[in-house]
């Protein structure tokens, strides 16, 4: 038998295979083989990804850095209006802009935000990136576009008309400049920035304080935009109650009401077609209707007398009450608006005017009178106020001539307003300042409008939306019924303690002090002192101070020079109320504080004070923190 060609193999030819052939088929190496070729790959990519996110990292700070260094010079080309070189400068911030976007929107960087622990920062710096490239490209782009095309010269009154036109042209744009400012300030504003790298979250709340330093600006040039045209009578004549806030007898908005006029605005065109004194205006009998929770804090006198309608702080009251009153004595008018001013805002109006030649008033017996005093042909921004709130009354001793004199110098000062005397853009630094300042109100009778108009500062609610938060008020009545507070002098300070349990106890304190002469009883006119008409002796200043606190807070005791004193507790809508009644004699001076407790930490106080002859920085004094919030 011929042996097979392919037996079998034994035993020993197995023993005979190649180690790398046994080794080839082990499980466990094979595995292990497979991790390792795995791992290095991953540790691969990583590195690829790492060096790509460090890539897109630097892109987007160098990119951002450069836009910045860029901002102040396109800022002073805008000012200048030097629009030729702001654009091109603006096509430099929007080119790194759009590329800082680009690399914060990549996919990688995207999904780096995922990660754990760090994943935070990666989402961060994307919405900021994002954030600042709406801002150039739908915000500052489109509203240079507009600026290049309007007509500035249009702005400034000419003839005793403002052509409202180019406003109206302009306010879609700063609309929907102000709609992306906000937008972008809200998305960065609501990143938490606990969870972020300190490299990271330093430059993430400066961005959000630079937007909010242009939201507010920006948010009330839109409604000043939307709100003008209208109002100056772009649809129709509008007329506007005027009433001239006189300092030196103090209400919660600034001042007694002696001085009324009333501005009728057609197609831009302002003009002065009424004017009169409070006094002419006598007691209403039954009085307006007012809100009862206001009227019984501040009397039924708010419906009774125009003088009054502002002892209350909340202007949309006041106004509407002055509104009825006008129209109820003069039959057949209507009344579209209220605004009120005091003598401050014509110091900051003069600035920007020039000083004002009187010449005569238009009434005889008002001009016969002037003649035999010693008080200024002219006014200015720097005689206006004493003129106003002490000279009038030392030299014109009827009252009903002092509020046609005060009525008189605020028409002239219009007059020059609208006749174009003067700088537009320091006229509107000097609306904007005495804005600023608390001392100028509007209100309007077309509820859109008022909805708007809501929102800003010049609307002087006391409730409603633009009142959240940590907001306080301090509010001065005077309840001499004369002319004193031309010399007191006030300071106002919030005084915070915080606790571990989210609510903070705020100490409103009020000094006022009583700067007149000692012999003011008999060197000061009787209509000055008040010769105890109101049971105040001469020379004495009686002062009802009224003090808000936060809604939902809790007014708790009060003091008086360091002693505790009742005081009256009221509610004006969800906000507590406390009033104090204080007297001082020359040389006299008293400290009021109370307490308000339960207030919610959650932002930094707000404070409105009643404005005042002095300037507002002498006082409202610094914030003093204790406990927790120290």
């Amino acid at each position: 038998m011929t042996p097979s060609s392919a037996s079998p193999a034994g035993p020993a030819q197995e023993n005979q295979q190649s180690p790398r052939t046994r080794r080839s088929r082990n499980p466990r190496r094979l595995v292990l083989r497979r991790v390792l070729l795995g791992a290095g790959i991953a540790v691969l990519l990583l590195a690829i990804c790492g060096g790509w996110l460090a890539f897109r990292a630097v892109q987007i700070k160098q990119n951002l850095e450069s836009a910045m260094v860029l901002l102040p010079a396109l800022q002073e080309q805008v000012t200048a209006r030097d629009l030729p070189a702001a654009g091109m400068t603006l096509d430099d911030v929007e080119r790194h802009t759009t590329d800082a976007r680009t690399a914060g929107t990549d996919p990688l960087w995207k999904a780096a935000g995922i990660l754990p622990l760090i994943g935070a920062n990666f989402s961060a710096i994307s919405e900021v990136t994002v954030s600042a490239d709406d801002v150039v490209n739908r915000a500052v782009a489109p509203m240079l576009d507009k600026v290049e095309t309007l007509d500035w010269d249009a702005l400034t009154p000419a003839n005793g008309r403002v052509d409202v036109a180019p406003l109206a042209g302009i306010a879609p744009t700063l609309a929907s400049a102000a709609t992306t400012v906000q937008l972008s300030y809200d998305r960065l504003d609501g990143i938490d920035n606990t969870r972020l790298l300190p490299q990271v979250a330093g430059p993430l709340q400066q961005a959000v304080g630079e937007l909010d330093d242009v939201r507010a600006p920006l948010n009330s040039a839109s409604r000043a935009a939307q709100l003008l045209p209208a109002m100056m009578g772009a649809d129709g004549p509008r007329n506007y109650l005027v009433l001239v806030q006189n300092s030196a007898e103090t209400r919660a908005t600034g001042g007694i009401s002696g001085a009324l006029a009333v501005l009728t605005a057609d197609d831009g065109r302002i003009a002065l077609t009424d004017q009169g004194s409070s006094s002419e205006m006598g007691k209403f009998d039954p009085p307006v209707e007012v809100d009862t929770e206001q009227e019984q804090i501040y009397s039924y006198r708010m419906g009774a007398y125009i003088q009054s309608v502002n002892l209350t702080p909340d202007f949309p009251t006041a106004a509407q009450t002055a509104k009825t009153m006008w129209e109820e004595r003069h039959e057949g008018s209507r009344i579209d608006g209220v605004i009120a001013l005091d003598p401050v805002v014509l110091a900051n109006i003069l600035r920007a005017t020039g000083p004002v030649e009187l010449g005569t008033f238009d009434d005889p017996e008002v001009d016969a009178l002037l003649a035999e005093t010693e008080l200024p042909t002219a006014l200015d921004s720097t005689n206006v106020v004493p003129t106003l709130l002490s000279d009038v009354y030392a030299q014109i001793e009827e009252p009903a001539l002092q509020d046609e004199y005060f009525a008189a110098v605020a028409g002239k000062v219009f007059g020059a307003l609208a006749g174009g005397q003067g700088d537009s853009e320091q006229l509107v630094e000097a609306l904007v300042t005495s804005s600023d300042q608390g001392r100028l109100y509007l209100w309007s009778a077309a509820p859109a409008e008022q909805e708007l108009i809501a929102r800003t500062g010049i609307a002087g609610a006391a409730t409603g939306p633009m009142v959240g938060g940590a907001s306080f008020g301090v509010y001065f009545n005077d309840g001499t019924g004369a002319k004193m507070d031309y010399y007191v002098r006030r300071t106002v300070q919030l005084l915070r303690e915080c606790s571990d349990d989210g609510y903070s106890q705020y100490t409103v304190r009020v000094t006022l002090a009583n700067s007149a002469p000692a012999d003011a009883a008999t060197s000061l006119p009787a209509y000055v002192t008040g010769a105890g008409a109101f049971g105040v002796a001469p020379g004495r200043v009686q002062t009802n101070t009224v003090a808000y606190g936060p809604a939902q807070s809790l007014l708790q005791t009060a003091r008086l020079n360091g002693k505790d004193i009742p005081l009256g507790s009221f509610a004006h809508g969800n906000r507590p109320v406390g009033v104090l009644t204080t007297e001082l004699g020359p040389g006299d001076t008293a400290t009021i504080e109370m307490d308000f407790t339960k207030v919610v930490q959650e932002n930094e106080p707000a404070l409105d004070v009643t404005p005042t002859v002095q300037d507002p920085a002498d006082v409202v004094l610094p914030l003093e923190s204790t406990g927790a919030c120290a």
